[in-house]
């Protein structure tokens, strides 16, 4: 399966004539943090275990600041490393407050995991981070446009209508593929409501070559 893309318009030269068009590329849906900037003048650094932070935000629960601001600003506060200051900002743009608490490698591949501090409900996520530092969140577009057309996702759902993912995702198992790379797999629940009894779950692979590139994702399993 060939991973989500986006167009990224290039700039021309300035030697090219006006009426040119910009050109653009397809490439894989990863998060790039490692490009952005703080802005506050600050150059961010890619997300890898320096970006783990553990600390206290019960203040936030009683401030009139917004959450992810004051999240931010506590982090800051904290002696949260720049990398993990720009993990809360990049989670913040998302609309989903949140820092990163714990982390670990598997295969090469870094897993982030994720803590939403502010949530009534799946108060935790993953990443998976590349050797780039692009993010990939497993809990993210599980069932896509992709996997809807797939003849086992018509057949379950036509059993269980109501029935949709409910994060976290879970590791569920790793390979190592022939050339080099790598795939990591993950499994999240399929129910039709947070308290119901699950009607039955998904296995997404997400697949890294030999230099721990991000490359794409797969259906494994729909049951």
């Amino acid at each position: 399966m060939k991973p989500l893309l986006y167009t990224a318009p290039l700039l021309l030269a300035l030697s090219l004539s006006a009426c040119q068009k910009p050109d653009t590329r397809a490439t894989a849906v990863t998060r790039d943090v490692a490009a952005q900037t703080t802005g506050l003048g600050e150059t961010v650094s890619r997300i890898d275990a320096r970006a783990v932070w553990r600390g206290s935000l019960d203040a936030c629960r009683e401030a009139t600041a917004a959450a992810d601001t004051c999240l931010i600003s506590t982090l800051r506060a904290n002696g949260a490393s720049p990398s993990a200051v720009n993990a809360a900002r990049t989670l913040a743009a998302q609309g989903k407050p949140g820092y990163i608490s714990a982390w670990q490698s598997a295969e090469g591949v870094g897993i982030a995991t994720l803590e939403f501090p502010f949530r009534a409900n799946t108060n935790q996520g993953t990443w998976l981070v590349d050797a780039a530092g692009k993010t990939v969140d497993v809990d993210e577009d599980v069932l896509d446009d992709t996997v809807r057309t797939l003849p086992e996702y018509k057949a379950f759902i036509e059993r269980h209508p109501d029935a949709s993912p409910f994060a976290p995702a879970q590791a569920s198992g790793s390979e190592s593929l022939p050339d080099g790379g790598v795939r990591l797999r993950y499994t999240t629940p399929l129910r039709s409501c947070h308290a119901c009894a699950d009607d039955g779950q998904v296995t997404i692979a997400y697949y890294f070559d030999s230099k721990r590139s991000f490359k794409g994702k797969q259906l494994m399993e729909l049951r």
